[in-house]
């Protein structure tokens, strides 16, 4: 391989290590206007857009040992999505920009090993952020305490109530 090629070879692995995740995703037909669009959606999400050769890709990965990549197959023009943080976030970057520009498509991904076709990124758009899902989360977990708590207060105000009601009774028959 020639040194250009074994340094972009490594410059890619580099790339695929450093990522939380990746998404791939074919751009055939998006005009440069739009694909520019797209990338700036995505670095909004701290996610980068790089256009790279499939055959440099699957040989950075091979090198890097990230064997879930070999069986993906990657054909014709792809673009690689690599970012650190929340891999929904940028899933959802993809599906809201796959919303007016059609010609834009996932190809599929890998997060943490796991090898994503491209429904599965759909998938992973359709979950709500991570931060909702620590406040459903919060809420479940909350939610037999706040019981427990109002059914203890309630017998504390019953109580209450009874003595109160025993109050103004003794005050009438005085």
């Amino acid at each position: 391989m020639r040194v250009e090629k074994t340094q972009l070879v490594s410059d890619i692995g580099k790339l695929l290590n450093d990522s939380s995740f990746m998404y791939f995703v074919s751009y055939k037909g998006l005009s440069v206007k739009d694909f520019s669009e797209f990338r700036g959606a995505l670095a909004q999400h701290d996610a980068k857009c790089h256009v790279l050769k499939n055959r440099l890709i699957k040989k950075a990965a091979e090198l890097k040992g990230i064997t879930a990549l070999g069986n993906l197959k990657l054909r014709e023009d792809t673009a690689l999505i690599t970012g650190k943080g929340d891999p929904g976030a940028v899933a959802k970057a993809i599906e809201t920009f796959l919303k007016t520009h059609e010609a834009l498509a996932p190809k599929g991904g890998l997060i943490e090993g796991e090898l994503l076709s491209g429904s599965d990124v759909k998938a992973i758009a359709s979950i709500p952020p991570r931060e909702v899902l620590y406040a459903q989360l919060v809420g479940v977990i909350q939610a037999p305490t706040r019981n427990l708590v109002t059914v203890l207060n309630a017998k504390v105000a019953s109580l209450v109530n009874v003595l109160n009601a025993y109050k103004n009774k003794l005050s009438e028959n005085q």
